[in-house]
């Protein structure tokens, strides 16, 4: 199946900066499909298929689903769109896919 949203919509800028260290960013996430209410935290951590978000005043991280989710991360003073199925890929991957603009599968 192929994936609508692909790496080659970001511009180069996005995708270097994406491509980079994000752990400890602020993230927002606005409510639609895939979230029931609005997020808005620190991302603590990423997984091939989830982000890992601190909200003030929860004591647990929230799970988030990148599937059909879509945001924004604050990354060096700058706003840049966080699309969920564009990155839906390993985190120690990330680099290589975003850098090269290339599938989503390596061979």
């Amino acid at each position: 199946m192929s994936n609508p949203t692909r790496t080659s919509e970001l511009s180069s800028v996005e995708r270097t900066a994406l491509a980079g260290e994000w752990l400890g960013a602020a993230v927002r996430f606005p409510a639609g499909p895939a979230l029931a209410n609005d997020v808005e935290g620190v991302l603590v951590d990423e997984s091939l298929s989830l982000y890992y978000v601190r909200v003030a005043g929860r004591s647990r991280t929230l799970r988030i689903p990148k599937h059909g989710v879509e945001g924004s991360i604050l990354l060096g003073g700058r706003e840049l769109p966080l699309r969920g199925d564009t990155l839906r890929v390993r985190p120690e991957d990330r680099t290589k896919r975003l850098l090269a603009g290339g599938p989503r599968r390596f061979r």
